[in-house]
């Protein structure tokens, strides 16, 4: 990779340098990635998304927000109008704006496997207060906090929204929530892992101690491998970035990724390459580039 100024080097060479493939479709994350911390897209990334979508490159939102608060981006789709959304849960058409989007994909948490995580975590990490998010329906126990000023559906024990015939039964679990006011993140997420083992997938995004319970296999990854197989897209036509433990494994499965400026370590590591920070227009700065490669 040449040197483009601000944007480093590869992070990690392989033994025999080959001539990347033509980018057919770039993924990235959302929150401390293509957003700026006032969660605005700036004018820059603006252009930059269009100039790529125009160049006959897909852009994919890979978040782990719900479908719900993807109106900070609702305005910037172009073409396929798709984003994946949790984490991976779900494939989300934005073309009908804020509040009418579509559901074109979901993998859910199954009811016994979220069953299984909340109790697993309840006895490796007692304190662990619990959220559930659903396709449309966001249901809290009453300790968990409301960090996000949102009004939730329902009050009540992790246990008694997952059951049977409860008020939230009916529609799928995308993801629960796990908070635990005093654990530092990175070592509670360690210690969820160990305890739920294969049962659940367990990441985060979030600075606190706020990890995100997914069906097994789910991440963003892997969804967003099965929307590029569906388009004939090979891992390696593929360009990534993200910030954040929860964008690890689609870091490390693109053909190439970079890692932001004010990345977690995990995602440093991951990432085939850095870019600036995203309040510094990350995303944008390497598109340009990429864009101007093109033959």
């Amino acid at each position: 990779m040449r040197d483009n100024g601000r944007v480093t080097s590869a992070t990690r060479e392989p033994e025999t340098q080959a001539a990347p493939l033509r980018p057919r479709l770039i993924a990235t994350d959302l929150d401390g990635t293509l957003l700026r911390d006032d969660k605005s897209v700036s004018p820059r990334t603006v252009s930059a998304l269009a100039a790529a979508e125009e160049a006959g490159i897909e852009v994919f939102f890979v978040t782990g927000r719900p479908a719900r608060w993807m109106d900070v981006v609702s305005e910037h789709v172009h073409g396929h109008g798709l984003a994946i959304c949790g984490n991976g849960a779900a494939v989300v058409d934005l073309h009908g704006g804020p509040g009418a989007h579509r559901f074109v994909k979901i993998r859910e948490l199954a009811r016994e496997n979220a069953l299984d995580a909340v109790r697993m975590l309840r006895d490796a990490a007692p304190g662990t207060v619990y959220a559930v998010e659903q396709t449309y329906g966001f249901h809290q126990e009453p300790a968990y906090p409301r960090m996000h000023l949102e009004v939730p559906d329902g009050l009540a024990p992790a246990e008694e929204i997952l059951a049977p015939g409860s008020r939230a039964d009916g529609e799928p679990v995308l993801k629960i929530l796990a908070f635990h006011p005093t654990l530092d993140p990175d070592a509670f997420l360690t210690v969820a892992r160990l305890a739920i083992g294969d049962r659940a997938t367990v990441t985060r995004s979030s600075p606190s101690a706020l990890l995100e319970i997914s069906g097994p296999d789910v991440s963003k990854a892997s969804t967003l491998a099965l929307c590029c197989a569906e388009r004939g897209i090979s891992h390696e036509e593929v360009v990534a970035f993200g910030d954040m433990p929860n964008d690890v494994e689609m870091l490390t499965w693109a053909g190439r990724s970079y890692a932001m400026g004010n990345a977690h370590p995990a995602a440093l590591a991951a990432a085939s390459g850095q870019t600036v920070a995203n309040n510094e227009d990350g995303v944008a700065l390497v598109i340009e580039r990429m864009l101007a490669d093109l033959p």
